[in-house]
């Protein structure tokens, strides 16, 4: 497990890292990869979405060109503090300080899920991937943006004591794992020679499908916690 894998970690990382994020954040994760993710989702003007590890508010701007009931949740009290600071009191977006591990919503509330930058730092990721089926409706979509493996030796050990860096097979086994079908993977970068982004998109099964229901023996099913509709 990298060093920011863990939370207390993280959240000291944001803290500082606020102060520079939507500088630095372009060089990595830019409005067009954004804006490109956002088209493969396919949200409707009527849809209740749910902004996993939202940040300052980069992924959110972009969901509310499709939709304006957005939920945005995150565990840094610092991020969150500049992203209110942005959209301020307003209907559109609703902010909530929690954890990817433990959504605090009931089930089947959404009718998207989108996290964008935020898998790399779960201690447990398909813990959080189980909380994402439960909380989307039966038959949606969700969508992950998260680090691609990189190539070099030397940077993979640096990826590796930092947080999760994982290749489309991890992805796959994450995803399929945590119970979802119709699993899709694109890379997507800023620029030659920068670092990659892996975006998957599945979706939560219904019941005609048929799915792996060891997926709870493997993980534990995660505790719900109070709702916050």
């Amino acid at each position: 497990m990298g060093i920011l894998e863990d939370k207390a970690n993280a959240r000291l990382f944001y803290k500082y890292l606020s102060q520079v994020y939507d500088r630095v954040n372009p060089f990595i994760w830019n409005a067009e990869m954004r804006d490109e993710a956002l088209r493969e989702l396919d949200i409707d003007s009527t849809d209740r979405v749910l902004d996993v590890g939202c940040g300052t508010g980069f992924a959110t701007k972009g969901l509310l060109q499709y939709s304006k009931n957005i939920h945005g949740l995150d565990q840094s009290a610092h991020q969150m503090k500049r992203a209110f600071n942005k959209f301020g009191r307003t209907d559109d977006v609703k902010f909530h300080r929690g954890d990817a591990e433990r959504l605090p919503f009931a089930d089947d509330s959404f009718d998207a899920i989108w996290s964008s930058g935020s898998i790399e730092y779960w201690p447990n990721p398909i813990a959080a991937l189980c909380e994402f089926r439960r909380v989307v409706k039966p038959g949606n979509r969700v969508l992950v943006v998260g680090p691609d493996y990189p190539d070099s030796w030397l940077f993979q050990q640096l990826a590796d004591a930092i947080m999760l860096f994982y290749d489309e097979a991890e992805a796959q086994e994450m995803f399929e794992t945590a119970g979802f079908v119709d699993i899709e993977h694109h890379i997507q970068q800023a620029h030659p020679g920068t670092p990659r982004a892996i975006t998957t998109i599945a979706r939560a099964p219904t019941a005609s499908d048929t799915v792996d229901t060891s997926v709870q023996q493997q993980v534990g099913d995660p505790a719900v916690a109070p709702t916050n509709d």
